[in-house]
């Protein structure tokens, strides 16, 4: 069963996010936190093969503080229209949207958070700020910008070798600042669990998606 819900944050914000649940009892619930391309069909996707999995799963439209309905195409255009929305957005109204999503989710368990690009960083702050059970971020460009906050909760990074969104100088910065945080670098490029990007890399995703669901059935369920 998959479909869009409604959701409402603590500031009184109402939104809307694509759940998909597992056939059985869940295992517990997962956050998916969108790239800058919105809620698209990846990001379903995304959202359904965890439920697949046995999670509870709910995907918030993190954009609809801005506009409603936004799933945008992996070009040059639609990449130029995310940044724009993710910094119009800012980081506090993304963090209460995910807290919204948990809050939905905790009849089904312990809830995690997993997050792609710029929903990786938005997964880092979720870890400092909120009161979940764990969070794995892919290739988070901006984490640096909040290295300095702590994660309360146990947390996996996954990062591109060769992303040039990222330098590896920052992944250093990470790993000094965090020694107890595993970081898993990987011979690819940024984007590389969407088959949709140009540095998709199955083999790298496939082996990131081992880790993570490791990572979960240790802190999830």
């Amino acid at each position: 069963m998959a479909g869009m819900i409604e959701l409402t944050a603590a500031d009184g914000h109402v939104l809307s996010g694509w759940r998909a649940d597992p056939e059985g009892a869940p295992k517990g619930g997962l956050v998916v936190v969108q790239e800058v391309f919105g809620v698209n069909p990846h990001v379903q996707s995304v959202a359904a093969s965890f439920a697949a999995e046995g999670y509870a799963v709910v995907a918030p439209a993190l954009f609809d503080r801005i506009g409603r309905g936004v799933a945008l195409d992996y070009t040059e255009a639609g990449l130029a229209r995310g940044r724009e929305l993710r910094v119009a957005l800012g980081w506090d109204g993304p963090v209460a949207d995910v807290a919204a999503a948990a809050a939905v989710l905790k009849p089904a368990g312990r809830v995690g958070v997993v997050g792609y690009c710029w929903g990786g960083s938005v997964a880092w702050l979720a870890a400092a700020r909120l009161e979940v059970a764990g969070a794995v971020c892919y290739y988070g460009g901006q984490i640096i910008q909040f290295v300095e906050e702590k994660p309360k909760v146990p947390v996996m990074l996954h990062f591109g070798e060769t992303d040039a969104l990222i330098p590896l100088a920052d992944v250093d910065r990470i790993r000094a600042a965090h020694p107890e945080v595993p970081v898993h670098l990987y011979p690819a490029g940024h984007g590389f669990n969407c088959a949709a990007r140009p540095d998709y890399h199955p083999e790298a995703a496939r082996l990131a998606r081992t880790r993570t669901l490791a990572f979960f059935a240790e802190h999830v369920g």
